[in-house]
């Protein structure tokens, strides 16, 4: 699988995870409508799904994206709850996709 392909999924993945993640916390933090917990559930089914579209063993998968998840986590702190990101963050990231990297691009035997 190309780099970009792997990278969206990998993307998209973490974003269905942090939304299924984040209404229930809505919910319970915020007191938001107990709805919530719906759509949630859903994007928690679809994050699951997705993980099973990666080209990979299964533990090799979740420690790669594991990379990506704190960087999709990073642009949802700042986008969605509206926090300046700091220059240790940005480090944290870059170090977390370059290990996603190493990760998903070593030779395959």
């Amino acid at each position: 699988m190309e780099i970009p392909k792997f990278a969206t999924l990998f993307a998209v993945t973490a974003f269905a995870e942090i939304i299924g993640c984040y209404l229930p916390w809505l919910v319970i933090k915020q007191g938001k409508p107990a709805w919530l917990w719906i759509p949630a559930l859903g994007f928690l089914m679809l994050f699951a799904w997705l993980l099973t579209l990666h080209p990979t063993a299964a533990g090799r998968t979740y420690a790669a994206y594991g990379g990506m998840y704190i960087s999709v986590a990073l642009v949802w702190l700042y986008y969605v709850e509206k926090i300046k990101l700091t220059s240790w963050d940005v480090a944290g990231a870059a170090l977390a996709l370059t290990g996603m990297a190493v990760i998903m691009l070593q030779p395959r035997v």
